[in-house]
């Protein structure tokens, strides 16, 4: 009885145990090449296991990837294997269970090479589409993205619907669109997936048609079946010798044969001073070295040579075309299409993210310019070191970051005091030195350049030679980006913004205040402001002071993205003063004008020639010198000016 019942419960038992044993039989009927796999032998195995439909097969894989799987010595059994020490833990395959600990040399680890974990890792992906685990999922998208390949659309289609992560799943749909343009059985369903990459700016989108579209030569002697797009005209598209070395290729035709190599076979031929015949001395003639190699070819010694009437007829024989690698014209169609209308889209944003590029430059311009705009359209003065205030104003701004770690709360600190240094340094030079060099331009000019020096000379001895970090707040990390070809920093933005707030405080400290109203007379017509009570030497010493404190704001913003050293300052005293002039000396609008004109012009060219920065700046000192030719005071002069010099 005992006996019986014991072989009952054995035969209920039977089907688990053989449902248990799948994995290890599947891959026992593949055990010479799971266990010395190539990449070339790996195939077959992989699409075994995936189309098995085993639960086990994902966690299989990520440990042959891994190179946990081992191959026992005795029955070449395959197990997961958890070395330690001269013991190693075989785990099953099947069931997960510790089968048993053994020493290390009682089983084979297997060493897929690089090629093979590749292969590996593209089957799993399909497992991976599926995974609970979002990060699993994310992984296994960006794998396929990597390496687009046919085999991965139905597993992608096939996870799209119990996607629940909206930007996986619209992630999904973008790389199943792309899969389908280049690798679907249906031409209906790439013309559609197609004409959906047309309304996409994505690189990849864009490599994706490019790759429909691959072309090459290809020679044919009558009427071609291929899909063509075009037929070379020998001599205008295509040089004859070239287009001859394609049909030898092709056709199998004999190869021209080169003066040189000609030269070679005869100095290998040479029998009693003779070649073919004809004596060595005569070879100097290149009619006589093809005769005499033409001699040995008949002979046999050598490769025919291919005359110029074998070539004529050759290239009147065979046609060369540029024909696409995709067969379907109907597919090459829709891509030539889209692609069309992609680079229609593609140059619209190039315009418009160079526009925006220029709007930026000028916005930086714009700042380090105006405070020289309102110091030299009001004094005359050539202030050779607003530079260095710039450079004040961002040494300050890492002076404030050292004691206030917030760098939120550091670039509130640091723009009103870099405002406060730079305008009281502004005055001490007014003070000092400019107010006795009134009306003597270049004495102004060299004082101003000899402080700018001893200025620098005081930051190195002070910061060091080495750039300081002027470290922008989180929230200004990273770009805002439209499309893939359309992006601006968050920086630069915030630069933006900051021009436009200096430029409402300007025109409203200009036109609503008295000080503004004493500075516009001023620089109007100092003599008649002098007469009205207007003390013309506070308003320039205030507006001095005013021009210095704006430089030390700009060079907080213009330090959060450039590198902050002691000689900053020279990088933008130039463009200043090309903006100023440029626009019109004294003049904020004009001032506002000039940074745009430079910036849109500079960008310009930068984008002509974008490998070359120094030549934009070349072509931007040309292009002023001629504008100021025929607008020499700028592009909104001060009507008044005249009066007052």
């Amino acid at each position: 009885m005992i006996r019986i019942l014991t072989m009952a419960l054995a035969l209920l038992c039977l089907p688990l145990t053989v449902q248990a044993q799948e994995l290890q039989s599947l891959l026992q009927s593949h055990q010479k090449t799971i266990a010395k796999p190539s990449r070339k032998s790996v195939g077959p195995v992989l699409e075994a296991l995936v189309t098995s439909g085993l639960p086990t097969v994902p966690v299989f894989l990520e440990y042959w990837q891994n190179k946990d799987v081992y191959s026992r010595e005795d029955d070449g059994l395959f197990f997961y294997g958890k070395a330690a020490g001269d013991t190693l833990e075989l785990i099953d395959v099947d069931t997960g269970e510790t089968v048993a600990t053994v020493d290390k040399k009682a089983a084979k680890q297997i060493k897929p090479n690089g090629g093979v974990r590749k292969e590996i890792g593209s089957a799993l992906v399909q497992f991976q589409l599926s995974d609970p685990d979002i990060a699993r999922r994310t992984d296994a998208v960006n794998a396929i993205a990597r390496d687009m390949s046919g085999q991965m659309l139905t597993p992608l289609l096939g996870s799209i619907d119990n996607e629940n992560d909206p930007t996986l799943l619209a992630r999904k749909k973008q790389l199943a669109n792309y899969l389908s343009a280049k690798f679907s059985d249906d031409p209906a369903h790439r013309v559609a997936a197609i004409q959906d990459i047309a309304g996409d700016l994505s690189v990849e989108g864009r490599a994706i048609l490019s790759q429909i579209l691959e072309t090459e030569l290809v020679v044919t002697k009558g009427a071609s079946d291929r899909n063509l797009l075009e037929t070379l005209e020998i001599g205008e598209d295509i040089s004859a010798p070239e287009a001859y070395a394609l049909i030898v290729e092709q056709h199998k035709l004999s190869p021209m044969v080169s003066e040189n190599e000609i030269r070679l076979a005869l100095e290998a031929n040479v029998e009693g001073g003779k070649v073919g015949g004809i004596p060595v001395q005569q070879l100097n003639d290149l009619s006589k070295r093809e005769n005499a190699y033409d001699v040995l070819a008949s002979a046999g010694a050598v490769a025919p040579r291919v005359t110029e009437a074998m070539l004529t007829d050759a290239l009147e024989t065979y046609q060369i075309h540029r024909a696409f690698v995709e067969d379907d014209p109907v597919v090459t169609l829709a891509a030539l299409e889209a692609q069309a209308s992609v680079q229609t889209r593609v140059g619209v944003n190039q315009f418009f993210d160079l526009s925006l590029d220029a709007i930026s430059l000028a916005s930086i311009y714009f700042l380090a310019a105006v405070g020289l705009a309102i110091t030299f359209g009001v004094m005359g003065v050539i202030n050779m070191a607003h530079g260095e205030f710039i450079m004040m104003g961002a040494y300050t701004g890492y002076v404030v970051q050292q004691f206030v770690p917030n760098y939120t709360a550091s670039l509130i600190v640091a723009l009103p005091l870099a405002f406060i240094v730079t305008f009281a340094a502004g005055v001490a030079m007014e003070r000092l030195v400019i107010r006795w060099l009134y009306n003597r331009p270049l004495e102004t000019l060299l004082a101003t350049f000899g402080i700018s020096i001893a200025l620098q000379q005081l930051a190195k001895n002070i910061f060091g030679t080495q750039a300081r970090p002027l470290t922008s707040p989180g929230w200004l990390d990273g770009a805002w980006i439209i499309n893939d070809v359309v992006q601006i920093s968050y920086i630069r933005i915030a630069i933006f913004v900051l021009a436009l707030m200096f430029l409402g405080l300007l025109l409203f400290i200009l036109k609503r205040t008295r000080l503004g109203l004493e500075v516009r007379a001023v620089t109007q017509n100092p003599r008649m402001a002098a007469s009205m009570g207007i003390n013309p030497d506070k308003i320039k010493m205030m507006t001095f002071g005013l021009g210095s404190g704006i430089a030390g704001i700009a060079g907080v913003a213009i330090g959060l993205f450039a590198k902050v050293t002691s000689e900053m300052g020279s990088d933008y005293i130039v463009q200043s003063f090309m903006t100023v002039v440029v626009g019109g000396v004294g003049n904020v609008w004009g001032t506002l004008a000039g940074a745009a004109m430079i910036g849109t012009f500079q960008k310009g060219v930068e984008w002509l020639n974008p490998s070359n920065t120094l030549a934009a700046q070349t072509y931007m000192i040309l292009f002023i010198i001629l504008f100021i030719q025929f607008r020499p005071k700028g592009i909104i002069a001060l009507k008044g000016r005249a009066a007052g010099d």
